[in-house]
């Protein structure tokens, strides 16, 4: 393992590039931000023939690989497997644990209300169902609404309590963090941990990738000190690497600058002749149909399986969502 982690650069697996961002997944941001505030070289990578799955984002290293979906996600899997630990110092401290759990769960269930439950859905649209066909797209978003009031314990009867008290958290952690960063570079021991990764990856994504009209935003945007924070750090980590050819953070994200070329997600940092590229789109292609066949039955299942009872948990309204 220790010769794997020397030899082989890191691959990040993530979901598509838009807003502005290297990728608009707000799992799959934090990772990023890890690995750059860590100063690890690797290279990014777009899977666009899983929408919905949570394996992604992953990151892999010859044969290693570190999914989301395993061990309580890829940073803590890289921690406990020793490729980069950037909390060695702090892990100790009350006040660090106390700020990640609020920053892992507040902050992280505030998204999640906003990307599919409190808002119109075209930002989920745009990030993971915008390469699909309408009606596939619709159902995925469906089933992800429904899964998300179930992880968020919304109900008919709570839901405007439920939702209070989401956007109550979210406040009181936007509070807190702004007192705890006050005019520091980072939250704790002046250096950045995950704490800052995971922070700034929710930071980008609200300010970014949520329409002017999200509540979230706005509680943001109250905390000046906070925004210059993530302004920041989106200049140093996100802008320099898609414009500055200089240091291990050129290579890292070289398919950044391009974000909407569809086989960008196979591509890799030194060019190909076109006859391998052609043969990436056709196995971009195969997959593509083989997601859309295997995901179609499974709605079909899900569906079938919900009822009539579970199903009215997802509001159906005509206005729910316009991707036209």
């Amino acid at each position: 393992m220790e010769e794997a982690k020397e030899k082989e650069k890191l691959t990040f697996v993530t979901r598509k590039s838009c807003f502005g961002l290297p990728t608009s997944c707000p799992n799959c941001l934090p990772v990023y931000l890890y690995l750059k505030f860590s100063q690890t070289p690797f290279d990014l990578e777009f899977n666009l023939t899983n929408p919905d799955s949570d394996q992604i984002p992953y990151v892999e290293s010859g044969n290693y690989v570190a999914y989301n979906n395993e061990k309580g996600g890829v940073i803590r899997i890289l921690i406990e497997d020793g490729f980069v630990d950037l909390d060695s110092q702090v892990r100790g401290i009350p006040e660090w644990i106390s700020t990640k759990a609020m920053v892992d769960s507040w902050l992280a269930d505030a998204i999640i209300y906003e990307l599919w439950v409190g808002s119109d859905g075209s930002s989920a649209h745009k990030i993971y169902y915008s390469d699909l066909p309408w009606p596939l797209g619709k159902i995925l978003y469906l089933k992800q609404v429904y899964g998300a009031k179930q992880i968020l314990g919304i109900t008919k009867d709570n839901a405007e309590r439920r939702e209070e008290e989401i956007y109550r958290n979210a406040n009181d952690a936007f509070s807190a963090l702004s007192t705890r960063l006050g005019e520091q570079a980072y939250f704790f021991d002046n250096r950045p941990t995950s704490v800052d990764a995971v922070f700034l990856g929710h930071a980008l994504f609200t300010l970014y990738a949520l329409p002017e009209t999200s509540v979230l935003r706005s509680k943001l945007l109250e905390h000046d000190n906070l925004v210059k924070y993530t302004e920041k750090y989106k200049s140093e980590l996100v802008d320099s690497s898609t414009s500055s050819s200089s240091g291990t953070q050129s290579q890292s994200d070289p398919s950044s600058s391009v974000p909407r070329r569809p086989s960008q997600w196979s591509s890799k940092p030194k060019s190909k002749p076109k006859r391998e590229k052609t043969e990436e789109e056709k196995k971009f292609r195969r997959r593509a149909k083989y997601f859309l066949v295997t995901q179609l039955v499974a709605v079909l299942v899900f569906l079938s399986l919900l009822g009539g009872s579970d199903a009215a948990e997802v509001e159906l309204d005509e206005d729910d969502v316009d991707y036209d």
